[in-house]
């Protein structure tokens, strides 16, 4: 078996594993959906590739997923390294994006977390400050959630030991989170 087709096998089996995260995944489309039609806003994080998801996942709801319908407010809280790297020079890189949900988060808010490992203490900080400005909070984790198991107000939690596997899992829990949600939304 060659490499490539090990890896798709893994990647089925692991894509197959995610049925057992159903209700949790209706749940943080429900407060997507409350937030968004309530007129709050999305902020999104994540730790090294995870910050790449953030800023995709906001893309998909801030320009459009799939139907052709009015911009929601979502903000990748990756996106600015201006400010990541002020915060990592004057306070700690576990506060680049707590700092940011205190500036920018108001209740009716979601925060959206990602990280593969659920031991970016950045992600938590972030999950920690969320719910003390009585933000909802969703983590996209992986392995077995790690230290951030359990912060949020929904978990996500993507098992195995591959990195590669979990991240293909966040991105497939994210789609259908967006499908879910953007059938739902106002049109233009």
């Amino acid at each position: 078996m060659t490499h490539l087709q090990r890896s798709i096998d893994d990647a089925i089996a692991a894509v197959r594993g995610l049925s057992v995260l159903d209700e949790p995944v209706q749940r943080a489309a429900e407060l997507v959906l409350r937030c968004l039609k309530g007129g709050h806003k999305l902020l999104i994080c994540g730790n090294g590739g995870s910050a790449s998801d953030a800023t995709h996942m906001a893309t998909e709801f801030l320009c459009r997923f799939k139907l052709d319908r009015r911009p929601y407010p979502a903000l990748s809280l990756t996106a600015n390294g201006e400010f990541m790297t002020a915060v990592c020079n004057d306070y700690h890189a576990d506060e680049i994006f707590a700092r940011q949900v205190w500036g920018l988060g108001q209740p009716g808010d979601v925060l959206i977390a990602f990280t593969t490992s659920g031991k970016s203490r950045n992600v938590l900080r972030a999950v920690e400050q969320a719910k003390s400005q009585g933000l909802e909070t969703i983590c996209f984790l992986g392995r077995d959630g790690g230290f951030t198991r359990g912060a949020a107000t929904i978990d996500l939690v993507v098992p195995g030991t591959n990195t590669a596997r979990i991240q293909e899992g966040h991105k497939l829990l994210m789609h259908v989170l967006c499908e879910i949600v953007d059938g739902q939304l106002t049109a233009k």
